[in-house]
């Protein structure tokens, strides 16, 4: 059905983007023309004002098989941290970026394709899905932030199995322990993330930015700073256009359309 020779594919549905990874003969690995064409794709949509969510996947039956070994070049210390930087810039908008995002993993997400799906919002797996760290394996160290994302989802003592044993989760495993929100059919995964997109998408744009932030700076703070965050994030949002509709819509018995904010 995706037979583009484009690395990455953006479909549109209305005001959500679906984000495909389209190198299935490599297994959607992050080679050089699909880390290119990241760099440009996702800073746009996030900042792309007729976009409310995002979803991320890939062509095939893998999600991303991590990083193309056979493409990362020189190894000196200035050139993989200038490669990180560049990989950085624009994954960690998924995580830290005003959209909400959904990964639909629709098969194996191995090394940097298991920390790419940790970056979104929402994770749903297929129950074809497959995680593994894979960077024990090559002598490597995890990277695209899954030593952060991962002990966060699922706890420290998990994380360190299997990020150290280079251990397999299934789909079905990974919502068991809390790596994915939930495992679905294969079939209905695509709809699955889509319907979540939907959800979002409908929701109000600054609130759930300002939540996402919240979320986020919540494991590195004092309790009593976050409460001081908290006050600061909500009074922005009682100050907004959102929260009029919110309340109105409450009071009248109706469904808000934060579309119109």
């Amino acid at each position: 059905m995706y037979d583009s020779d484009e690395p990455v594919l953006v479909e549109y549905l209305d005001d959500i983007a679906i984000v495909r990874l389209n190198r299935p003969e490599k297994r959607n690995c992050i080679t050089p023309d699909i880390r290119e064409r990241l760099e440009h794709t996702v800073p746009a949509l996030v900042e792309n004002a007729s976009v409310r969510a995002i979803v991320l996947t890939g062509t095939g039956d893998a999600f991303c098989a991590g990083g193309d070994l056979r493409t990362m070049g020189e190894r000196g210390a200035p050139s993989v941290v200038a490669r990180l930087r560049r990989i950085q810039s624009w994954s960690r908008l998924l995580a830290s970026g005003a959209k909400p995002t959904v990964a639909a993993v629709n098969g194996p997400a191995a090394g940097a394709g298991f920390g790419l799906a940790l970056l979104c919002d929402i994770a749903l797996a297929s129950d074809k899905a497959i995680f593994q760290a894979s960077f024990a394996k090559v002598g490597a160290v995890p990277d695209l932030g899954l030593a952060y994302t991962l002990p966060r989802a699922v706890g420290m003592a998990r994380a360190r199995e299997i990020l150290l044993t280079n251990g397999r989760v299934s789909g079905a495993r990974a919502e068991e322990i809390g790596l994915v929100a939930r495992c679905v059919s294969h079939a209905t995964l695509m709809d699955e993330a889509v319907s979540a997109a939907r959800a979002l998408a409908s929701g109000p744009v600054q609130a759930l930015a300002l939540t996402k932030q919240l979320l986020n700076n919540a494991y590195h703070q004092t309790f009593e700073r976050f409460l001081e965050e908290e006050a600061a994030t909500q009074a922005v949002a009682f100050g907004g256009a959102e929260f009029d509709e919110g309340v109105s819509a409450f009071l009248e018995r109706r469904i808000p359309d934060f579309r119109q904010t």
